[in-house]
């Protein structure tokens, strides 16, 4: 146990309740786009690594190639994203992101940025600094805690 409980106690509970928030907010901004957040984490994963084979989508995620497979299925019916033959691995399939697959991680992107303009506008930089930080550091220990957690 740390040398005052009782704070590390206080500082769980207050990122429970971050998660909370944060949870319910992303499950609000991804449903008003027609999306999941497993759907959204496609085209997350998508928007920053560029296309990708099935195979190291699913590896990415921390899921198996049977669920990316449904992911996909839904996220190409919507025109979000373009599953197409590798052009050097006939065996494997690269997805990628359509035009309106980027215009909406675009848009996902941009409510993420103004969110953090918004938290973090009057915080002073040493200060946002130490809290991204012990963020890491906490993030880091949870991973270690839970060794089957990704991201």
């Amino acid at each position: 146990m740390p040398e005052h409980p009782s704070s590390a106690r206080v500082s769980l509970d207050r990122l429970f309740e971050l998660t909370e928030v944060l949870g319910a907010m992303m499950q609000r901004g991804v449903a008003e786009r027609g999306l999941t957040i497993a759907r959204a984490g496609v085209l997350w994963a998508l928007f920053h690594e560029g296309p990708m084979t099935q195979r190291s989508l699913a590896g990415l995620l921390g899921v198996t190639p049977r669920n990316v497979t449904g992911l996909l299925d839904a996220l190409q019916e919507d025109g979000l994203v373009l599953r197409e033959a590798h052009p050097t691995d006939r065996r494997a399939t690269l997805v990628s992101l359509t035009g309106r697959g980027r215009q909406v991680t675009a848009e996902l992107s941009g409510g993420r940025d103004e969110l953090a303009a918004v938290l973090f506008a009057d915080m002073p930089a040493g200060q946002l600094a130490d809290f991204t930080s012990s963020l890491a550091r906490v993030t880091e220990r949870l991973k270690a805690v839970d060794p089957t957690s990704h991201g």
